[in-house]
């Protein structure tokens, strides 16, 4: 029987370039879907999926992402006395979890970012979250591939079928064989293919079950012409000496890693929010109507 996954790391040292002047003083991982940061729901994903114990990797002028996952007895001692449950509840939905953070040095890369939390996973099998992916499904993805390490014992990625014009933007597998219904053996990994170039649409999406080998391999994997030590390199190595599976994942991708996605999700996730979904979808009606009445009068 393979080791139970109880551990999970999630990189959070990126400089959040994309995002300034914004990000100059805030780390984009606390960056709101409307009213939560991002990284609350990488955590509480894992949470649902049974892993108790979370290492975060940081960086500098990350603080804040500390301050938020601590506890605060004299926030939620007002909130009791005011009797605002529902809100005292939506702060503690993390509290009972086993939060820890290392310092990533220099920004080196999400391998680099992996390998910092080796002493900390030791000989066990963990995941890897991504906080730039928040996923959406009725079982959780993290929890879909523990399930899939069960029967396998192998490292296993989380991959998704996207747009053929977007496949340069991510990690991409070459699929040999679909083994069960969304589970593929992989005869490689390739980074950022030209889409011509791609052996498949299914690229690699931010969870990652890994076992502890793959430290070995990023010990020694040098890094690219960025700087940068790539995860998939490491990856597709470790698909050499043992089998590496991708399991597809058909739920909903949230991508917050550009402004333009990040606003997306923020606006979807609005739409479902009790508190203001039905203000957003009103305004929303009416600027569509402002924009299509601007348009016509372009026209004349």
């Amino acid at each position: 029987m393979p080791k139970k996954v109880t551990k999970a790391v999630i990189p959070a040292a990126g400089l959040g370039t994309r995002f300034l002047p914004e990000t100059k003083a805030l780390p984009k991982e606390m960056l709101p879907i409307v009213d939560t940061p991002t990284i609350q729901f990488i955590v509480e994903e894992a949470k649902q999926s049974g892993i108790k114990d979370i290492v975060i990797v940081i960086g500098k002028g990350k603080r804040s992402i500390e301050d938020h996952f601590d506890s605060n007895p004299e926030l939620e001692q007002n909130l009791e006395q005011k009797h605002k449950d529902e809100i005292l509840e939506t702060i503690r939905k993390t509290n009972d979890m086993n939060i820890y953070f290392i310092r990533q040095s220099h920004p080196r890369g999400l391998g680099d970012a992996v390998y910092t939390a080796r002493s900390f996973i030791g000989n066990e099998p963990f995941v890897v979250m991504l906080g730039d992916d928040v996923m959406q499904d009725k079982e959780p993805l993290t929890k879909q591939l523990m399930d899939s390490y069960k029967d396998t014992g192998a490292s296993t990625l989380a991959v998704k079928r996207v747009a053929h014009k977007d496949i340069s933007k991510y990690g991409v597998i070459d699929p040999s064989e679909e083994i069960t219904d969304g589970l593929y053996n992989v005869k490689k990994f390739v980074e950022k293919p030209k889409p011509e170039e791609a052996p498949s649409d299914l690229a690699i999406i931010g969870r990652y079950l890994f076992t502890p080998e793959i430290f070995g391999i990023l010990e020694h994997t040098k890094a690219d012409a960025s700087g940068e030590v790539q995860l998939t390199s490491a990856i597709d190595e470790l698909n050499q000496t043992q089998r590496v599976f991708a399991h597809e994942f058909k739920g909903e991708r949230f991508d917050t890693g550009n402004k333009l996605s990040w606003l997306k999700t923020n606006i979807t996730f609005g739409l479902r929010h009790p508190e203001i979904s039905t203000g957003l979808r009103s305004y929303l009606i009416d600027l569509g109507k402002q924009l299509s009445a601007e348009k016509d009068a372009d026209k004349k």
